[in-house]
């Protein structure tokens, strides 16, 4: 009987859990960001990659891969030159003007 109290809480720990991280995203696009792909420069990205070979910020490890990413206020990654959607190869950053 407690084991199985136990197990209960432990499931419903885990899902609670995991329901947390699928929001965080969410969370985000209310604030007004959105991923932005192939702008972030070596150790400047914000999360775990596409291509899944990191899963930290600040663990990619070539300037503007197109499989890194970092936050952009909504509206301005294409801008910076950066693109939406995750792809391979480099990104072209924006030249300033």
């Amino acid at each position: 009987m407690v084991k199985t109290a136990i197990n209960q809480f432990a499931l419903a720990a885990a899902v609670a859990s995991a329901l947390g991280l699928a929001a965080s995203p969410a969370f985000a696009a209310e604030d007004g960001k959105e991923k932005c792909y192939g702008v972030a420069k070596a150790g400047e990205n914000d999360c775990a990659n596409a291509a899944g070979t990191h899963n930290c910020s600040g663990s990619s490890t070539a300037n503007y891969d197109g499989q890194d990413w970092k936050y952009a206020a909504k509206g301005t990654c294409e801008k910076m030159g950066g693109k939406l959607e995750a792809f391979k190869g480099m990104g072209k950053p924006a030249k300033s003007s």
